[in-house]
């Protein structure tokens, strides 16, 4: 039975960087598990392609991602030009319908310097300043960051692969892990198709499954996760300059990881409206609703079961739900919400569907969804959970501190090799 010294499980963004710093940094026999053929497959392919400027996120529940973010953007931003990977400078305007959502923007500005941001990334428009700028989009008032840029996320983590096998990793692609057993004296991973091999340490990295493996550990048992789709429409070529920023708005309902639709400008040239927040039974199923009948089953009992039932007695909840429901059955219920804001668009501007994602927010066993990150270990693994947007943006840098975590817990307990590398590990840790 072959014998690895780290296994990590998950080959998107996050666990494809995580194994190029450990690589980078160790001597080690390293493998990679992905069920799919090839790296970046769900969600690091599946998005915006957007490197967020982290003036949304809140300073005291999300400053781990937010710092990560800051970081994060030299740092994709000079492999975009080694690599001649897309760097569209498209600026945000993050949108306030009315005298209430403005508050937020005031309330983002704040955030943003706290989170590092410069004043002059970051500027408050009134409504005249807005539509100055971009004369198709109406609202009350803007905040503008001309930092923002649109990119491809499954292109980065696709050249970090190749850095992480010069380094020593093997990726083992196309294998799904079925079950993880600890006798005390080593980890033995059991794949489908009875495979199986041992390794000293877990990394556990697999995003939309990352909850379910973690129980396969014997942790975080108290947590329950659902699915969510978000869907987008393209807009046809004659009117993707319609709007040249990317548009988004402040969300009208708080406390939940869902987003209004906006209108985004992607590093391909084309402009998308979206996303809508459709449930779902699996991190998996981008078209129709139930997937696979014995997912759906199983998702089910679950819910019926677990914390996401006390979910739908929240009648906020459920009014969201309905209005995202009918955004994805109807194109012209989609695009009315986008009408908010861009009044000019029609339904008939969008011919063909953009590329969905799927977002899986763990829930707290009080029936809430979690705010930020989830990390938990054990002797012998360490999980990541619960990392959604903006986590592509942040990738090289959250994935570099979570190495430092192993490195200080002693889970990385090996003399060192430093190699040749992209991004310089210290340099990193010095700045979080």
């Amino acid at each position: 039975m072959a014998k690895f010294d780290i296994a990590i499980i998950g080959g998107g963004i996050l666990g494809t960087t995580i194994s190029y710093w450990i690589s980078s940094q160790y001597d080690l026999k390293i493998c990679l598990i992905e069920k799919e053929s090839d790296v970046a497959m769900h969600a690091s392919s599946r998005n915006t392609g957007v490197i967020h400027s982290p003036f949304y996120l809140n300073p005291k529940t999300q400053k781990h991602l937010a710092k990560a973010s800051l970081i994060s953007y030299e740092m994709w931003q000079n492999l975009a030009l080694e690599r001649n990977i897309p760097w569209n400078k498209t600026g945000v305007l993050e949108l306030a319908l009315n005298e209430e959502q403005h508050k937020s923007l005031e309330e983002f500005m704040k955030w943003g310097i706290q989170n590092g941001l410069s004043e002059d990334d970051l500027t408050l428009l009134d409504s005249k300043e807005v539509s100055k700028k971009e004369p198709n989009v109406k609202g009350h008032s803007a905040l503008f960051c001309p930092k923002e840029v649109s990119s491809d996320f499954g292109a980065f983590t696709r050249e970090i692969k190749k850095y992480s096998e010069k380094n020593g990793t093997q990726f083992l692609l196309g294998h799904k892990v079925h079950s993880i057993k600890n006798d005390g004296n080593e980890v033995t991973i059991f794949l489908e198709n009875d495979i199986k091999f041992s390794s000293n340490f877990i990394i556990n990295c697999a995003g939309g499954n990352s909850l379910d493996v973690a129980q396969l550990c014997d942790l975080a048992k108290e947590y329950s996760d659902l699915h969510f789709r978000g869907e987008y429409w393209i807009a046809d070529k004659k009117y993707s300059d319609l709007v040249k920023t990317t548009i988004y708005t402040v969300a009208e309902f708080k406390g939940y990881p869902f987003l209004d639709p906006h209108w985004i400008k992607k590093a391909n040239g084309q402009s998308e409206v979206g996303p809508n927040a459709v449930p779902i039974p699996s991190p998996e199923t981008y078209s129709g609703y139930l997937g696979d009948i014995t997912t759906s089953i199983s998702k089910l009992k679950e819910i019926v079961t677990g914390n996401a039932l006390k979910l739908l007695s929240d009648p906020e909840f459920l009014s969201l739900i309905s209005k995202e429901w009918l955004s994805s059955i109807s194109k012209t219920a989609m695009i009315k919400r986008v009408q908010k804001f861009i009044p000019k668009i029609k339904p008939d501007y969008f011919s063909e569907r953009g590329t969905a994602g799927i977002r899986s927010p763990v829930i707290t066993p009080k029936g809430k969804f979690l705010p930020d990150v989830l990390e938990l270990q054990n002797s012998y693994s360490y999980h990541i959970i619960n990392y959604n947007s903006p986590g592509a943006t942040g990738a090289p840098a959250y994935s570099a501190f979570v190495v430092q975590k192993l490195q200080e817990s002693g889970y990385l307990d090996y003399p060192k090799k430093i190699k040749k590398s992209i991004w310089n590990f210290d340099k990193v840790i010095d700045q979080a």
